[in-house]
């Protein structure tokens, strides 16, 4: 079945008058006609349960990192620590914003804005983390002797810190400017989605909005293909590369289809910004990629990560069977 041309598409908005919030108001109201229109709530139904058990898994493998005195002190392990919480931070977000729309409940706006930032925020802080896992194996190759002195436990710690800055000041500087325009707006929304508050911001700052996504997309690709290609370089001598099924190889099949997963979603997103502006597109279109990427593409690589990382490194996954069974050691010792 064909998408139908919708007679509501979203027009070519005035930079006067009306204001970002107003918009919002109609915006949603409409959106969420063509969310009924295609019954398109059933996707939340196996979205809700798929976020459920990487819930349950999450937790686990973060609790094995802090609960460990050992991994706690590597570098490698707090930035998988600090993947880890950011992906149950945005998807618990993700899940209560969904929870809300599916229901058809009214969201107060500043609600809906804070939502919006702390989804940006931890997606764009487990991008940046992925980024920095790959270069903290370049360091360990490239300088093995002089690792643990340029990356100790406490600079590690203020880089993560400063990673949480970085990617939460611009979602929260773009909020607090939506926030500042709110003239005469209603206080609750039909709907609560990133894009219709993005995409209403970059009415007055298409540009920025753009320019920050695409060049922290491009420094981040870079830095990953250029530490990957200097990885190669150095250890190729080393016949670690030879075995179809080597070590080496299987780890950057899986990084580098783990970040395939996290890379992707966010330049369909990018496609939706930019399709937001375009009145010959039709808004069925709009709500169908919106809802599959939001309920789908996002997320695949929260899905695979805590298996990903519990096959890749095997201290994780002793350290996890050393809890299960002291659990279960010290239940039989309290039944008996």
């Amino acid at each position: 079945m064909k998408l139908a041309k919708s007679a509501h598409v979203f027009p070519r908005y005035p930079k006067h008058k009306m204001t970002s919030s107003l918009l919002i108001a109609n915006l949603t109201q409409v959106w969420v006609e063509s969310l009924r229109r295609w019954h398109l709530e059933f996707f939340f139904i196996p979205t809700t349960v798929v976020t459920l058990a990487t819930l349950l898994a999450n937790p686990v493998l973060l609790a094995c990192i802090l609960l460990s005195r050992a991994l706690r002190r590597e570098t490698r392990y707090l930035l998988v620590a600090n993947t880890l919480t950011a992906d149950i931070l945005f998807l618990i977000i993700n899940l209560a914003t969904m929870i809300c729309n599916a229901a058809r409940a009214q969201i107060p706006w500043t609600v809906c804005g804070l939502l919006t930032a702390v989804t940006v925020t931890a997606y764009c802080c487990a991008i940046l983390t992925t980024t920095l896992m790959v270069v903290d194996t370049y360091a360990a190759v490239r300088w093995p002797l002089r690792y643990h002195e340029l990356l100790p436990p406490a600079r590690t710690h203020r880089i993560l810190v400063g990673v949480w800055v970085l990617a939460a000041i611009y979602p929260f500087t773009l909020v607090i400017m939506m926030e500042a325009d709110r003239v005469n707006a209603p206080e609750k929304l039909a709907v609560c989605l990133v894009l219709i508050s993005l995409g209403l911001i970059q009415v007055q700052n298409v540009m920025w909005i753009h320019v920050y996504f695409f060049v922290a997309a491009l420094i981040c690709a870079l830095v990953i293909f250029y530490c990957y290609i200097r990885l190669y370089m150095v250890t190729r001598t080393q016949g670690i590369w030879q075995s179809r099924f080597s070590r080496a190889r299987v780890t950057l099949l899986a990084h580098g289809v783990l970040l395939l997963l996290y890379f992707a979603p966010g330049f369909v997103f990018t496609v939706e910004l930019f399709m937001f502006q375009r009145s010959d597109i039709s808004q069925d279109v709009r709500v169908w990629i919106s809802t599959v990427n939001m309920c789908v593409f996002m997320l695949l690589p929260r899905v695979f990560a805590p298996y990903l990382y519990g096959l890749r490194y095997r201290e994780i996954s002793d350290t996890l069977m050393q809890q299960l069974h002291r659990n279960r050691r010290n239940s039989q010792n309290t039944v008996s």
